[in-house]
């Protein structure tokens, strides 16, 4: 399959890249960064916005699915990096006649979404990091999905809980909606998105994935994804 990974050149599309090459699929690795992404046999690069309708048209074309893994940082400004993006992309999947698209959101766009057993998440992390830091993150990600939910694409809405990097994908679970879970590991985020690809479990609807096998330092996540991002 030749499908189109959005933030190919972040975190977790990185994890998505790889792995798709690794299962066979022919990857179109779309940055808006030139000379971020070297091309190599099966990967080719498309330099686009993706929130520039034409330069995704360009990159969608010839494809067979889209996988977006774009991402922003927490700002007390406002954010439309995922609403415009997800506009730009599902006009011009209509255009070529694209159906399947995987787009990566959160659990938090659940608003139901309170992990058991995680007392101190629940009480304490969750209403100061993600209701407040990343209130117009989450916002956003939230009017990206009204976007999706509207079109008649295959679309399926993947949300993980809090991302943490590790090298191998390990046990993780999935569940529609949202996942009982604190924490997901980028490669089984992105593992769950290839396998999600292929058996349409969760077509127009949303997947939550939680990984199972192994849990993040607190502090060295909150270190690599807060603050050193900064």
């Amino acid at each position: 399959m030749r499908i189109a990974v959005f933030g190919a050149n972040g975190p977790t599309g990185r994890h998505l890249t790889e792995q798709a090459l690794a299962t066979g699929h022919q990857v179109v690795a779309v940055t808006r960064r030139p000379g971020s992404i070297a091309e190599r046999p099966g990967l080719t690069v498309a330099i686009a916005d993706a929130t520039d309708p034409a330069a995704v048209d360009a990159a969608i074309g010839g494809t067979d699915a889209v996988l977006s893994a774009l991402g922003a940082r927490f700002s007390k400004q406002p954010i439309t990096t995922y609403s415009a993006s997800a506009t730009a992309i599902t006009e011009a999947m209509h255009r070529h006649g694209v159906k399947r698209l995987l787009t990566v959101s959160s659990s938090i766009a659940d608003p139901d979404w309170r992990p058991s057993g995680a007392h101190f998440f629940n009480h304490v992390v969750d209403p100061l990091v993600n209701r407040r830091l990343g209130r117009t993150l989450h916002e956003d990600m939230r009017r990206m999905e009204a976007v999706i939910r509207r079109t008649e694409l295959d679309w399926t809405l993947v949300r993980p809980s809090g991302l943490f990097e590790h090298p191998v994908v390990t046990g993780y679970h999935t569940a529609e909606t949202s996942a009982d879970g604190v924490f997901t590991a980028r490669a089984d985020l992105a593992a769950s998105m290839l396998r999600e690809l292929e058996e349409r479990w969760y077509v127009r609807t949303a997947m939550g994935v939680i990984t199972t096998d192994v849990k993040p330092n607190i502090a060295k996540l909150i270190w690599n994804e807060g603050v050193k991002k900064k």
